[in-house]
C-alpha cells in the first residue's frame, strides 16, 4: 500500500511533460501498466500521440480530477472527471490534453493475453459489452 504523494514522479528528460507518478513499479505490479500523470498547466500533453500495433495492448484512460480532449483516430472527445475511455482496438492512434492545470489521468495498459476474471460470471449478466 502507498500513497499517491508518496510515489516519487519522475520524467523521460522533457521538461513540458506532466507529473509522472510511476505506480506500476512502485507497487511491483508485473502483469499490467498503471500510471498516473498529473498536468502541471492547461493543454499540457497527458498523453502523446500513438498507437500500440507493436506492443498490442489495449488501454484504459479514466481522469479522475479535471478535464481533458482526447484526439482517437482525428476523433476529438471531452472528457470530464470520473469518465473512462477505453481503447480496445491497439491501432486506434491517440493522444490527451489537460483543458486545466491539475488535470489527473490514471492509465491502465495490458498485453494481448486474454484476462481470467476470478469472478463468478454471474456477477456480470446483466452487464451487457461492447460489440
Amino acid at each position: 500500500m502507498s500513497e499517491i504523494t508518496a510515489v516519487p514522479t519522475v520524467t523521460d528528460g522533457d521538461p513540458d511533460d506532466p507529473d509522472w507518478y510511476p505506480l506500476q513499479h512502485a507497487l511491483g505490479i508485473d502483469t499490467f501498466g498503471f500510471n498516473l500523470f498529473v498536468a502541471t498547466r492547461t493543454e499540457q500533453a497527458l498523453v502523446e500521440e500513438h498507437d500500440e500495433r507493436e506492443s498490442g495492448q489495449q488501454e484504459l484512460y479514466m481522469i479522475l480530477e479535471g478535464r481533458a480532449v482526447f484526439e482517437l483516430d482525428g476523433e476529438q472527445v471531452h472528457v470530464d472527471a470520473g469518465t473512462c475511455v477505453a481503447v480496445t482496438d491497439p491501432s486506434v492512434r491517440r493522444s490527451a490534453n489537460a483543458l486545466m492545470t491539475g488535470t489527473k489521468l490514471l492509465v491502465v495498459g495490458a498485453g494481448t493475453a486474454p484476462f481470467t476474471s476470478t469472478w463468478s460470471p454471474s456477477h456480470f449478466s446483466d452487464i451487457p459489452r461492447p460489440e
